[in-house]
């Protein structure tokens, strides 16, 4: 109970943690008139910082061969981290990052859902069922409320 507590508690300061992200990140597009080279400078500290946890981690830095054998839509995560930073750039000063988050969280469901009830990408298949359905409703109701 106490590791699931750690975990959960982790999870929450990470959502807090992209909330702060993406404030810094429109006020930096703002200082720099630029949300292009503001999604550059927080994937360059991003990068740096990921690169000082590899280092002090001593992880090896992995061979050709292991990046040969990896599917080559594995490697495609890192655009749709620049999408998230990009549009959240852009759309929290319009929309607020109340709004912006309740959002995103409920495409985050949405996709979730669909990915496990298809099993698609190695997940163990998930179907859709009435609590799941009922969840994305009152995501959608809390979006409804977060915007008014």
């Amino acid at each position: 109970m106490l590791a699931f507590a750690l975990s959960a508690l982790l999870a929450v300061l990470a959502g807090a943690g992209l909330v702060l992200q993406q404030i810094l990140n429109a006020n930096l597009r703002a200082g720099l008139d630029s949300a292009s080279w503001a999604g550059v400078s927080s994937y360059a500290v991003g990068l740096a910082c990921m690169a000082l946890l590899a280092a002090a981690l001593r992880d090896p830095v992995p061979t050709a061969g292991v990046a040969e054998r990896i599917p080559w839509w594995t490697w495609s995560g890192g655009l749709f981290g620049a999408a998230f930073i990009g549009l959240a750039i852009l759309l929290v000063p319009k929309l607020g990052a109340a709004t912006f988050f309740a959002l995103l969280v409920t495409g985050q469901m949405l996709a979730s859902v669909l990915f496990d009830h298809a099993g698609l990408l190695g997940l163990a298949q998930r179907p859709v069922d009435l609590p799941r359905l009922l969840g994305i409703a009152l995501l959608i109701g809390g979006v409804v409320l977060i915007r008014r």
